[in-house]
């Protein structure tokens, strides 16, 4: 079947709110392994298609499959527990938790140790070992110690990351996972996410046009909550409904290539 290709698909989403359509017959297959970005302007869906997609909302009409299995009607939780794990725009983090109490907390509940949680957390080797692991991966080793409150923003976007990690997820789906972090912190940010796992699926929500140049090979494109374009990175780039959109008039310079000072422009 069709369906075994892609570690998500999403068919034929539609969201009403009463006579508003905020998401309307949209539909996307994101292949495993994927690295898949789902850009657009302000107001154009993202954040209420992945909400769908998450089961924070549930879809008016469409259906969504993860792996195969129709997961429309679960809940987040129970999504999760099957390997669909989001991040979001704004950290949401146990603030006077240390990174390492914190990892080691989602790694002993992802091992179904919640019961005995704080007796575990120092003394199991599987949860000590894999929150080394994780420290080590996503470079939190110098402040594995202190107080999440404490932490400087980027450090704290890689916790957030390493959170989602650690409940072991096959498909991912980053939400703007640079906002807000100082330039001066992006480039340790930005090798980490290039750095992921290669079989998990990833898809990318971000106005960071740089990021998503260096880190998609398929891009979709919303605007007013619907599909706009879904192509490789070159297509988009050279598009003039694109370029319209997000400069407000048409331009007829294409971009030579995704990494182009064109590019750069045309996503300012």
């Amino acid at each position: 079947m069709a369906e075994d290709l892609y570690a998500l698909s999403a068919s034929r989403l539609t969201k009403r709110f009463d006579g508003l359509v905020a998401i309307n017959d949209v539909s996307l297959n994101l292949t495993k392994g994927a690295r898949h970005a789902l850009i657009g302007p302000n107001g154009a869906g993202k954040t209420t298609f992945v909400n769908l997609l998450t089961g924070v909302l549930r879809p008016t009409t469409g259906s969504i499959l993860l792996e195969g299995s129709d997961i429309t009607g679960l809940p987040t939780h129970k999504r999760a527990c099957r390997g669909l794990v989001r991040t979001f725009q704004i950290n949401q983090l146990f603030e006077s938790l240390t990174p390492l109490e914190t990892l080691a907390l989602v790694v002993t509940e992802r091992l179904g140790l919640g019961a005995r949680m704080w007796q575990m957390l120092g003394n199991n080797a599987t949860v000590r070992r894999r929150s080394q692991e994780l420290l080590e991966q996503f470079r939190l080793f110098d402040v594995m110690n202190r107080p999440t409150n404490q932490l400087p923003y980027g450090k704290r976007r890689q916790l957030e990351i390493a959170i989602a990690l650690a409940c072991e997820p096959r498909v991912l789906l980053l939400d703007e996972p640079v906002a807000g972090v100082p330039a001066s912190e992006r480039g340790e940010l930005l090798d980490i996410i290039n750095a992921l796992p290669k079989d998990m699926s990833i898809l990318l929500i971000e106005h960071d046009m740089d990021l998503v140049f260096s880190f998609a090979q398929r891009i979709t494109v919303l605007v007013n909550g619907s599909l706009l374009l879904e192509a490789d990175p070159q297509t988009v780039s050279n598009d003039t409904r694109v370029k319209e959109v997000y400069l407000g008039h048409s331009t007829t310079t294409p971009a030579t290539s995704p990494a182009s000072p064109q590019v750069e422009v045309l996503y300012a």
